[in-house]
C-alpha cells in the first residue's frame, strides 16, 4: 500500500484550493492562535496571567501552531463541485490524521504555557520542581507538538480524496 504522506500531493491539493478553504484556514489559525495564545497569555489579556514570564521561543512555536492547525483544520471544509484531489482513495491511515492533530494542540498549549501555572505539572512536582524539571522540558514538548501537527496536515493533505467532506448541493 502507498505511503499516507506526499509533499507532491498535499502541494497538489493546497494549489487546488479555492478561497472557502483558504478562508477557513485563515479563521482556523485565527481561533487557534486565541484558544492556545490566550489561556497560556502568550497572547496577553485581562483573563489570564503568567508567573514565569512567556519565553522567546513561544512565539514561533504558536504561530506554527496556528498555521499548521489551520490547514488541518481547512481540510474539512466542503470542497467544490468537481474537485478532486490528487490522493489514494482507500488509505485508512488519513482517518488517524485528526487524532494526531488533537495530540498536537494539546501539546502544544503544555509546551508554550506557564511552567508553573500548569495544576497537573503543580501537583506531581510542585513549584520548583515545575522549574526544575517541566520547564526544560517544554521545548521539545513544542518540537513534539509541531512533528505531530505538521504529519496531520501532510496526511489530511495528502489524503484529501480518503477522507472527503462531502460537496455542497
Amino acid at each position: 500500500m502507498p505511503s499516507s504522506r506526499s509533499l507532491r500531493r498535499a502541494g497538489a491539493t493546497l494549489a487546488a484550493w479555492q478561497s472557502p478553504q483558504w478562508a477557513a484556514a485563515t479563521a482556523g489559525a485565527a481561533v487557534t492562535t486565541v484558544l492556545v495564545g490566550v489561556p497560556t497569555a502568550v497572547v496577553p489579556s485581562p483573563l489570564f496571567s503568567r508567573s514565569v514570564p512567556v519565553q522567546w521561543w513561544n512565539y514561533p512555536v504558536l504561530a506554527a501552531t496556528a498555521v499548521l492547525a489551520g490547514l488541518v483544520l481547512a481540510t474539512f471544509v466542503a470542497r467544490p463541485r468537481g474537485f478532486r484531489a490528487p490522493a489514494d482513495r482507500d488509505d485508512p491511515s488519513a482517518k488517524t490524521a485528526g487524532r494526531l492533530g488533537s495530540a498536537g494542540g494539546l501539546l502544544s498549549l503544555l509546551a508554550v504555557g506557564c511552567p508553573v501555572c500548569n495544576k497537573l505539572v503543580l501537583v506531581l512536582l510542585g513549584a520548583s520542581g515545575a522549574l526544575t524539571y517541566w520547564a526544560p522540558l517544554q521545548p521539545l514538548v513544542a518540537i513534539v507538538s509541531l512533528v505531530l501537527l505538521a504529519e496531520a496536515a501532510l496526511r489530511r493533505l495528502s489524503t484529501a480524496d480518503a477522507c472527503p467532506v462531502p460537496v455542497r448541493r
